[in-house]
């Protein structure tokens, strides 16, 4: 077979992850620190650690899946996730055992050398496999049912990038006979009988759905993957879910890292944690001092209340420290840099973002988030809505403190329907690739813009 080699792939990853693990740890402690051999914790040491990478690499993290499509970071990703993971169990254990033989320098050096050569071995080794693929060894016998403009545009893939070992065969269509197909779809069953063909995709928009099942039986039968195609080019999504309802499988194209129960989970929890630390230990003492200064300055309450569009475009009370005289157009008209309403002790909240303080009481009862996009009054949701396509997208998730836009600098006013837009833009970045590092880079972002003095708060 052309592909035979291909199941020798991840037992020579794994061979090689094994042989740089001893490497490292030999020249590291026998060549570099110069430990002795005759020593019995060398040997113990190197056992458990040759045993852990074993149990947590191929069944645990698994960094040796060998698709031929697939992005080099993220075949470093998984090699990072299992180096961490070994360091992690391979600590505890040494804490656990109350070892003291190994120093803390030879610890690190010992990592950091198993890392750095582990990246340059898996680096290397893609790079030497689809070359290989590239001249002509090593490939996969295609074939496409349907055609149509999906399926040319499928063959120029495969034209575009022979690094990934395809072979195209040819393409069955039962309307479009030509010399570009090679046959009917009834004549797949004999085609493939006769010739090896270890891949078909079929485009649903050229095949009946009575074929596929005659199709996916004709693959298992003879061992075949059998790929579907849709036709989504005319869609903007960053990702995709496949969920079964019950035999019925339904493509969410608005699938966001948030709609996980186990993520919302982890930012509530984070969400609770961070803001209750915030209250307990800054909005204690501080809230007293700006409520006093707010109340020699002018007349009026302390906490100024508003009602702003939250999760699923339900509105909710947003609370800010009282910057502003009283007025009656407080709903209607944003806050302007040089704005005569703001008082003098308003324009200093505003500069620092100390109004924005007490939010983490909504956080806290959960009407917002510490991190997310900013919330608007409901009439500016109204209008932007209609002027900015996809504008609602941000409300699949619960409006944040700060955000991506404003730990890029958009902060204060809108002067613009553009500078929305952009807002918008990475709002709906942060919701596709929402992480809870990328809340905590979005808080140390948004704290340095606020102490570099941001031009555009107001």
């Amino acid at each position: 077979m052309a592909h035979r080699y291909s199941r020798y792939i991840k037992p020579i990853l794994f061979l090689g992850d094994i042989i740089i693990l001893n490497i490292s740890f030999i020249t590291v402690f026998a060549l570099l620190i110069d430990v002795d051999f005759t020593q019995r914790s060398f040997y113990i040491f190197l056992v458990v650690i040759n045993f852990i990478w074993i149990i947590t690499g191929p069944f645990i993290i698994n960094p040796y899946r060998s698709d031929r499509v697939f992005q080099i970071t993220i075949v470093l990703r998984r090699v990072t996730s299992a180096v961490i993971l070994h360091l992690l169990i391979v600590t505890i254990l040494l804490l656990y055992f109350k070892n003291t033989e190994i120093t803390r320098l030879q610890y690190v050096i010992f990592y950091l050398s198993y890392y750095m050569l582990i990246v340059v071995w898996r680096v290397v080794f893609i790079y030497f496999v689809r070359s290989y693929r590239k001249r002509g060894f090593n490939y996969r016998n295609i074939i496409i049912l349907g055609y149509g403009e999906i399926s040319k545009e499928l063959e120029q893939y495969f034209i575009l990038h022979p690094e990934l070992g395809y072979r195209l065969l040819g393409f069955f269509d039962e309307k479009d006979i030509s010399d570009d197909t090679l046959g009917k779809l009834s004549e797949v069953e004999s085609f493939c009988t006769n010739i090896e063909v270890d891949e078909i995709y079929c485009c649903l928009p050229y095949v009946d759905s009575l074929y596929l099942k005659q199709i996916i039986d004709l693959g298992d039968e003879h061992l075949i993957k059998v790929k579907l195609i849709s036709d989504f080019r005319g869609f903007s999504f960053n990702s995709v879910d496949l969920e079964r309802y019950d035999h019925i499988p339904i493509l969410n194209v608005n699938s966001i890292p948030l709609d996980s129960r186990a993520k919302r989970f982890g930012k509530r929890a984070f969400d609770i944690i961070f803001s209750g630390l915030i209250i307990l230990f800054l909005l204690s003492w501080l809230f007293p001092i700006v409520a006093f200064f707010i109340r020699i300055d002018s007349r009026g309450s302390i906490l100024f209340r508003q009602k702003r569009t939250g999760k699923n475009n339900n509105t909710f009370w947003c609370l800010k420290f009282r910057t502003m005289q009283i007025n009656q157009d407080a709903d209607k008209i944003q806050a302007v840099k040089g704005d005569i309403r703001i008082t003098r002790i308003g324009a200093f909240l505003r500069k620092y973002s100390i109004d924005e303080l007490p939010q983490f009481l909504n956080v806290f009862i959960g009407t917002m988030s510490v991190v997310g996009p900013r919330p608007h009054m409901l009439k500016h949701t109204q209008e932007y809505s209609k002027l900015v396509d996809k504008f609602m997208a941000r409300h699949f998730v619960k409006p944040g403190i700060t955000g991506l836009a404003q730990a890029k600098g958009y902060r204060g006013e809108t002067e613009t329907v553009l500078s929305m837009k952009n807002r918008v833009t990475l709002d709906r970045f942060y919701i596709a690739n929402w992480s809870l590092i990328l809340d905590i880079k979005i808080i140390l972002l948004t704290i340095t813009s606020i102490l570099k003095d941001n031009k555009n708060a107001n």
